[in-house]
């Protein structure tokens, strides 16, 4: 399931995501590897960002959105999506997928 973030980003701006990763019994978890994907409403890449990869991955990641990355003019919808691997008790390069859901707000509309 998706998490839906309430908070809109603003047409080319800033935004911030912030993931902590757990485990299966929710203890805090390093993934041994990560990426991350940004799409829009249609499910095409936005600004490149296909399988972006976190070179050594934290308990807690910061996701720095901005500039084109949140143009309005690739639709008002983003998902943005995690892929990582970790390790526990259960084995190992266990497979952890999520994603959120934001809009982007165009502030020309708010002008008129």
């Amino acid at each position: 399931m998706a998490t839906v973030l309430t908070l809109n980003a603003v047409d080319r701006s800033t935004y911030i995501i912030t993931a902590t990763f757990q485990d299966e019994d929710e203890t805090p978890v390093t993934p041994d590897s990560l990426s991350w994907t940004l799409t829009n409403g249609l499910g095409g890449i936005v600004n490149n960002r296909e399988n972006v990869v976190v070179v050594s991955p934290q308990e807690t990641e910061t996701f720095i959105l901005s500039g084109d990355d949140l143009a309005f003019a690739d639709g008002k919808f983003r998902r943005f999506i995690i892929e990582a691997t970790y390790s526990s008790t259960l084995g190992t390069g266990l497979p952890l997928r999520a994603q959120a859901n934001f809009s982007v707000e165009d502030l020309e509309d708010e002008n008129t």
